[in-house]
């Protein structure tokens, strides 16, 4: 295991649990990439952005994580994300792996899994739990959610 690596995953998400985004954005590779089921294809800054803005709008989140491992190439981790979902006001408690790639020391390549359909019955209700297994809904979701990090990047000038 690598000891830096752990510990770089670990104040990843120590840093979410505070909801103190520049020190998450520390964690990253200038170029890194991020992928999960709602934010595709982050390159570089957006990926800072995303974080920046979920902690900014996550005014109850609660992150919990374990069963952090890393190697000099790759790590992962569990993490648990219980929040209120802005635009439903709904309760969510999301169940989230990731999966890691290392660059330079920092992370290079971050991938989130989690069930999308689980997760967007309860972020979004019915429509969510009856929807939320259909491609065209998740890229419907996928597409709201990219004109929010777009307009919260605009509205900052990133």
């Amino acid at each position: 295991m690598s000891t830096d690596h752990l510990q770089l995953i670990t104040q990843l998400y120590s840093a979410f649990q505070a909801r103190d985004a520049a020190r998450m954005a520390a964690c990253y590779h200038a170029d890194a990439t991020f992928d999960d089921p709602v934010f595709v294809g982050l390159r570089g800054k957006e990926v800072a952005s995303m974080w920046a803005m979920l902690c900014e709008r996550g005014t109850d989140l609660q992150v919990t994580f374990a069963n952090v491992q890393a190697d000099a190439a790759t790590g992962s981790a569990e993490w648990d994300a219980r929040y209120t979902f802005s635009r439903s006001k709904r309760p969510v408690h999301n169940r989230i792996h990731s999966d890691f790639r290392f660059g330079d020391g920092l992370i290079i390549a971050h991938r989130d899994t989690f069930d999308f359909h689980r997760w967007a019955g309860q972020a979004l209700g019915l429509p969510g739990a009856l929807l939320g297994w259909l491609p065209p809904f998740q890229a419907a979701v996928q597409k709201q959610s990219r004109a929010a990090l777009d307009a919260y990047m605009a509205k900052r000038s990133v």
